[in-house]
C-alpha cells in the first residue's frame, strides 16, 4: 500500500501555516501530520512525529528557522524545504540554509492567485523529490577551504570542444549543484559562460556574489551592456529575460521585460538560448541541468538546429530530473553528465576564436 508523504509546516505566522496546508493537502500524495509556530517546535515535532519531510520557515521567535535547521541537520536525516521571504535580507538567509543542509526553498507566495499557484507546484514538487531519497549528499556545495578547482587545462593533443560562450539553463536544485560545479571550474577558463537560474526577484545577485566568493572564476550578476568574456560567468537576473546579441565587440547582453512571447518563468532558459543560437552558431555549448519542467528544451533545440553542442546532466545527480529528461527525450542531447563529471569536461573546452555565426558558417 502507498503511504502519504507526511509533512511537518513550521511556520510562526497562523495565516502561512493555513496557506501552506492548503499548498500541500490539495494532492492526495500528502499528509501534513502537523504544525511548529518556532524552531524549537520543529525540533519537538520532528522528534515526536517523525515526518518524511519539514518546511520552515526562516525568521522566527523563540528560535528561527536557521539554528533549527544546523540542529536538525546533527541529529536527523529529515529533508527541510525552506519558505524564504522575497527580501534581500531573506535570500541571504536562504543561501545561509542552502549551506547548512537545507534540501532546497520556496518564496513564500504573494498576493496573485498566479503567483499562489505557481509556489502551490513548486513545493509539491520539492517535497516529492526530497521525500523521494534524492538527498544533494552526494552533491554537497564546497566551502571557501574545500574548494578543489580543476588545476590543469587538457593536453596540447587532447583537444577538446571549441566555443565562443557556454551556456547553462538550470532550475530545481541549482543553487547546490551550481555551488558544486562553479567550485571546481577552473581560474583561466577560455570562454564566458552564462547561467539563467530560475529564482525570483531580489535572489539572483547574492546568488552571483556567494559562486564568486566559491569559484576561481569571476561569478556576478549580469547588467545590459555586459559583454560575455573569458573567465567569467553571467547570472541572468530574475525578473528579466537575458538576450544575447552579436556585435563587433563581442557577444553583448541585452535584459528584456518582455520578449512578445508567454514564457512561464523569468528569466527563460528558452529565451536565452534561442538568442544564442543566432548571435553564436554552432560555436556554442548549452549545459541543461536539474530543474522542474522543460524550459529551455525549446531553446536547446534551437542551438541545436544551428549546429551547437548540448550537454544534460544525469539523473542520478539531478534533484529534479525534468529539465535534463525533456532535452534528453527531444533527441538533441550529445552528451550526459553526472555532476561531478560536467567542470572536468568543461576544462576541456577551448576557444573557437570568436567568429560572428555567418562567418563561422
Amino acid at each position: 500500500m502507498h503511504h502519504p508523504i507526511r509533512v511537518l509546516v513550521v511556520d510562526d505566522s497562523p495565516f502561512m501555516r493555513r496557506a501552506i496546508t492548503r499548498m500541500i493537502s490539495s494532492d492526495a500524495e500528502f499528509e501534513v501530520v502537523g504544525y511548529g509556530a518556532n524552531g524549537q517546535e520543529a525540533l519537538d515535532r520532528v522528534a515526536e512525529l517523525a515526518p518524511d519531510v519539514v518546511t520552515l520557515d526562516i525568521e522566527m521567535p523563540v528560535m528561527d528557522g536557521l539554528t533549527a535547521l544546523r540542529q536538525l541537520h546533527g541529529q536527523t536525516h529529515v529533508p527541510v524545504i525552506m519558505m524564504s521571504t522575497l527580501t534581500q535580507a531573506g535570500a541571504h538567509a536562504t543561501f545561509e540554509a542552502l549551506e547548512a543542509g537545507a534540501f532546497d526553498f520556496v518564496p513564500k507566495p504573494q498576493d496573485s492567485m498566479l503567483d499562489v499557484f505557481g509556489v502551490a507546484q513548486e513545493l509539491r514538487a520539492k517535497l516529492k523529490a526530497a521525500a523521494s531519497g534524492s538527498t544533494p549528499s552526494r552533491q554537497q556545495p564546497a566551502g571557501p577551504s574545500a574548494i578543489t578547482p580543476v588545476a590543469h587545462r587538457a593536453a596540447a593533443g587532447d583537444l577538446g570542444l571549441a566555443v565562443d560562450l557556454v551556456a547553462v539553463g538550470i532550475s530545481t536544485g541549482g543553487p547546490r549543484a551550481l555551488q558544486t560545479m562553479m567550485a571546481r571550474m577552473p581560474a583561466d577558463f577560455p570562454v564566458g559562460m552564462i547561467i539563467v537560474q530560475h529564482m525570483p526577484p531580489g535572489f539572483t545577485r547574492p546568488l552571483a556574489q556567494r559562486l564568486n566568493d566559491l569559484s576561481p572564476m569571476t561569478v556576478r550578476e549580469a547588467e545590459a551592456g555586459d559583454i560575455v568574456s573569458p573567465g567569467v560567468a553571467l547570472i541572468a537576473p530574475a525578473g528579466m529575460h537575458l538576450v544575447l546579441k552579436h556585435s563587433p565587440a563581442g557577444n553583448r547582453v541585452e535584459l528584456l521585460d518582455d520578449v512578445g512571447t508567454r514564457t512561464w518563468h523569468k528569466p527563460s532558459v528558452d529565451v536565452t538560448m534561442a538568442s544564442v543560437a543566432l548571435a553564436c552558431g554552432a560555436h556554442a555549448l548549452g549545459l541543461i541541468m536539474t530543474g522542474m519542467g522543460n524550459d529551455g528544451t525549446s531553446g536547446a533545440k534551437a542551438m541545436k538546429d544551428a549546429g551547437a553542442t548540448i550537454w544534460a546532466q544525469d539523473e542520478a545527480t539531478s534533484i529534479v530530473y525534468g529539465m535534463p529528461r525533456s532535452v534528453a527525450e527531444a533527441g538533441i542531447v550529445d552528451r550526459v553528465l553526472g555532476l561531478d563529471s560536467i567542470p572536468l569536461e568543461l576544462a576541456r573546452v577551448r576557444r573557437h576564436g570568436g567568429l560572428s555565426p555567418a562567418a563561422s558558417r
